[in-house]
């Protein structure tokens, strides 16, 4: 299984700073990273620094969360079947949602072959001190970042005060209290500090548990596999007795009468259903807080 890790953070953050040192460091410890990295411009800037001899996935224009879902589990795809690694990082765009930036990783084609040890989140301290600033809808964003980390660099503490650094982390442990936080200057992070990190998906033989820094983390991801199959109104009547805190889902379902499992997508309390013409494996990945204890249609 190949070690994956999700680079979030701010526009201006210091995320391609951390990326760069990051490889470095992987290079040094004889491992192989690839990169996937989002920008929202037509220009590949910030990729000019990933090296040519790291495997690299660019998308432009676009988000590699919601609608670049797809465009992610196809790159990803490419690298798992095209490219030597040992580590993947995916960088997002600063405008990107940690759970939906999550959700373009854990696709059921791939989910037993990746090991998500977690979100590392690149966090502007000064801009922390100064979010009452920011535009509500911006503020929102910045704010879902930081609180969905499982790993957090509070970064540019040079530019603080000794009292302010002080505030900074006593704030960010309030409004975060599962995240590990790392006061940093150029977002420089230990590679030792994200090996430790234990995985937020490790497969086992009923699903993905979800775990941070040897802690239980809420936000994470279950893999399940259907073993019967459902009509698709008692499907959808499961779906509706979910709790809010299950984001997403994915996978293919067997349906009765149907001849191959169909794709299935939820987000935000709306369904889709699409035939698939591939018979696929039936499984379905969940992303959710406290997925663990979801009780799973056919399963549990």
């Amino acid at each position: 299984m190949k070690d994956v890790y999700l680079f979030s953070g701010f526009l201006g953050s210091g995320k391609t700073s951390m990326l760069t040192d990051v490889i470095r460091q992987l290079k040094e410890a004889g491992l192989k990273p690839a990169v996937i990295m989002n920008e929202l411009g037509k220009l590949p800037f910030d990729s000019q620094a990933v090296q040519s001899d790291v495997p690299l996935k660019e998308m432009l224009e676009g988000c590699i969360c919601c609608t670049g879902a797809e465009k992610t589990e196809a790159q990803i795809q490419s690298l798992l079947l095209d490219s030597e690694f040992d580590v993947l990082i995916i960088e997002t765009t600063g405008a990107a949602h940690p759970v939906e930036a999550l959700d373009a990783v854990y696709s059921p084609l791939f989910a037993d072959k990746l090991n998500i040890k977690g979100i590392v989140t690149v966090a502007d301290s000064k801009l922390w001190l100064d979010r009452a600033t920011l535009t509500p809808q911006v503020r929102s964003l910045f704010m879902e970042q930081i609180r969905h980390a499982h790993l957090l660099l509070a970064n540019k503490t040079d530019l603080l005060t000794e009292s302010e650094q002080a505030q900074v982390v006593y704030e960010l442990q309030g409004f975060n209290p599962n995240a590990f936080i790392l006061q940093t200057t150029n977002g420089r992070v230990p590679i030792k500090l994200l090996e430790g990190m234990q995985s937020t998906s490790r497969v086992a033989k009923e699903d993905i548990v979800s775990a941070k820094l040897g802690e239980s983390f809420n936000l994470g991801s279950r893999l399940v596999e259907f073993t019967t199959s459902f009509t698709e109104s008692d499907f959808e009547d499961w779906v509706r007795s979910l709790p809010d805190t299950v984001y997403r889902m994915k996978g293919y379902v067997p349906i009765e009468g149907v001849r191959n499992p169909m794709l299935f997508q939820y987000a935000y309390g709306m369904v889709q259903w699409l035939p698939e013409y591939i018979k696929m494996e039936p499984r379905l990945v969940l992303i959710g807080e406290n997925i663990r204890n979801v009780k799973v249609i056919g399963v549990d």
